[in-house]
C-alpha cells in the first residue's frame, strides 16, 4: 500500500478496518460450511483456497494500485477513499476466506460438549501465537531479505503445504505454481515514465527509488511518488525548488552566514549537500529516520561537505536528546501529503527553540494541496505559542517556507542582507526574490498539541475541498 498511499494513520485505519470486517464476515461464513461439511477435507479445501486468493496479491497489486491512482488522481479523492477502496478489493477475499479456518477448526475439534471451552480456548491461544509468530516473521526476517512480493508467497506456500496432505494428489498443482512464483524475478515494483530507475527498495520504513533522467538530473521518491524529496543536478547546487529557500532565508535573521544546520527529514540531502558548498565552516546536522535514505544520498545524489554529520534517527527523540544548539533547524519530514502529528505541536516547536542559538530560525516546509492554507494556518498559529516572530515565504503553489524566530526578522533585513558581501554571490538574487514573498502568516488556525493535532484529517480535508471547488 505504501508505494501508492503512503503510510499514514488513516491508511493503517483502512487497512486495519477491512481486515477485521473481513474476518467477521470469514468466521460467520466458516461456521455455516463446518457444519455442512464437518470433514478434514472440507478444511483443507478452503485453506487451499486462501493460499490461491493470497499469491495472487502481489501480481494484481500493480496494475490494479496504479489504475486506482491514476483514477484517484484525477478527482484528488485523497488517500482516505483510495486506500480504503485498494486494500478492500486486494485483501478482503484471502482474509475472509482465512477467516472462516477458525470456527472450522473448532467444530472438527470439539467432540463433546463438556470439552467445548477447553478446545476453543486452545485453538484462540494457538492462533494468537500464529500470529505474533507471523508478525515478528513477516516484519523483521521475510520483508527486510525477501521484499513484500516474495513475503506474501512464502505465506502462501506454508498455507498450501499445510493443506496438501488432507488432499488428493491433484492439488499438488497449487503449491508447485506457487513456488515457481516464489523464484521468478520480481522486476521493478512501479514503472517509470520519463526517467529511469537506477534504485529502488523497501526499506524498513517505506518505498523509495531513485530516477533518473536523460540530462543526468535525479529525484528522489518515496511511496506514492506524488512529490519529490531529494533533488540532484549535476555541477549545481541550486534546485529552483523550495529547497533553495533554507540557503537564505536564516538572513532574515542575521547578517552573517549560518554556522550550522540541522535537517530534520534529511532524505537524501539535497540542502546539507548545498549548506556544505556554500556554507563551508557551517556544521550540517542530516537527521534521517531511515539509513537507506542517506546511503542512497551518498551513493546518487553525492551529499557530502566539509562538516557533515549524518544522523539514522526520529527527529524529535533526537532533538530532545541532543545538547547541541544551532543557527538553523529545518523541518522537512514530509511523507506526501502529510507530515508526522508529532512534529506540528506546540511541545515540539518549545523543544525546537530551545535548539537556536541567539539569531537561530526554524524553517518549516508546509506542503498543502495548491489553494489550500488550512495546514499552514495551523502551523502558523502553532508556531506563534514559541516564537515571537512569524514569517511566511509562498515560494511554491503548493509548499510553503514558515520562518520562526526568538530575534528580530523581517523581509527588509533579507532585502538589505541580500546586497551584502557576505552573502554567497549565487545566493543574493534568491534573497532578493524571497525578501519580496516574505510576509506575515495567515491568520487563524487551530494550535495544535500532543494531545490533538488532526494534521492527516485536516489534509484529506482540503483536498475534498480543493476538489469540489474545482469541479464547481
Amino acid at each position: 500500500m505504501a508505494p501508492w498511499f503512503g503510510a499514514s494513520t488513516i491508511v493503517w485505519a483502512n487497512t486495519i478496518a477491512t481486515v477485521l470486517v473481513a474476518l467477521s464476515i470469514g468466521y460467520w461464513y466458516g461456521g455455516r460450511l463446518a457444519d455442512r461439511d464437518p470433514t478434514i477435507r472440507g478444511l483443507a479445501r478452503l485453506v487451499m483456497v486462501a493460499a490461491a486468493l493470497l499469491a495472487l496479491v502481489p501480481f494484481i497489486a500493480g496494475p490494479f494500485l496504479s489504475v486506482s491512482v491514476k483514477a484517484l488522481d484525477q478527482i484528488e479523492a485523497g488517500a482516505f477513499v483510495g486506500s480504503l477502496i485498494a486494500v478492500m478489493v486486494l485483501i478482503a477475499f484471502p482474509v475472509m476466506v482465512l477467516g472462516a479456518v477458525a470456527p472450522y477448526a473448532v467444530r472438527l475439534s470439539v467432540k463433546t460438549a463438556d470439552e467445548a471451552g477447553n478446545v476453543a480456548g486452545r485453538l484462540y491461544a494457538i492462533s494468537t501465537i500464529g500470529s505474533l509468530v507471523g508478525v515478528f516473521l513477516s516484519a523483521l526476517l521475510l520483508v527486510p531479505l525477501l521484499g513484500t512480493r516474495r513475503t506474501f508467497i512464502v505465506f502462501a506456500l506454508a498455507l498450501a503445504l499445510a493443506a496438501l496432505p488432507a488432499l488428493s494428489w491433484r492439488w499438488v498443482a497449487l503449491p508447485l505454481l506457487i513456488i515457481v512464483a516464489l523464484v521468478a524475478p520480481v522486476g521493478a515494483i512501479k514503472s517509470a515514465d520519463a526517467s529511469t530507475v537506477i534504485w529502488e527498495s523497501e526499506t524498513e520504513y517505506q518505498y523509495a527509488r531513485v530516477v533518473q533522467f536523460k540530462d543526468g538530473e535525479r529525484w528522489l521518491e518515496l511511496n506514492e511518488g506524488q512529490a519529490v524529496h531529494s533533488v540532484y543536478r549535476p555541477g549545481s547546487w541550486l534546485t529552483a525548488n523550495y529547497w533553495d529557500e533554507a540557503l537564505v532565508l536564516p538572513w532574515a535573521a542575521r547578517d552573517s552566514n549560518p554556522r550550522s544546520l540541522a535537517v530534520l527529514g534529511n532524505a537524501a540531502g539535497t540542502v546539507a549537500r548545498a549548506y556544505g558548498h556554500f556554507y563551508p565552516d557551517a556544521r550540517v546536522d542530516g537527521v534521517e529516520i531511515d539509513g537507506q535514505l542517506s546511503e542512497a544520498g551518498r551513493r546518487f545524489f553525492n551529499l557530502s561537505g566539509p562538516n557533515l554529520h549524518l544522523h539514522t534517527a526520529d527527529a524529535r527523540p533526537f532533538l530532545r536528546r541532543s545538547e547541541r544548539k544551532w543557527d538553523v533547524i529545518l523541518v522537512d519530514a514530509y511523507r506526501q501529503p502529510y507530515i508526522p502529528f508529532y512534529m506540528t505541536t506546540s511541545e515540539f516547536f518549545a523543544s525546537a527553540a530551545e535548539h537556536l542559538s541567539p539569531g537561530g530560525v526554524v524553517i518549516i516546509n508546509v506542503g498543502h494541496p495548491q489553494g489550500s492554507e488550512a495546514l499552514e494556518a495551523a502551523l502558523a498559529a502553532t508556531m506563534k505559542t514559541q516564537f515571537t516572530t512569524v514569517l511566511r515565504d509562498a515560494s511554491e503553489p503548493v509548499s510553503t517556507i514558515l520562518l520562526g524566530a526568538n530575534d528580530p526578522a523581517s523581509a527588509t533585513r533579507l532585502a538589505a542582507n541580500s546586497r551584502s558581501a557576505a552573502m554567497p554571490a549565487p545566493l543574493r538574487p534568491l534573497a532578493r526574490e524571497a525578501a519580496q514573498r516574505l510576509s506575515a502568516p495567515v491568520p487563524g488556525g487551530d494550535v495544535y498539541s500532543d494531545d490533538l493535532a488532526p494534521v492527516e484529517w485536516l489534509i484529506d480535508g482540503s483536498i475534498l475541498k480543493v476538489a469540489a471547488e474545482g469541479q464547481r
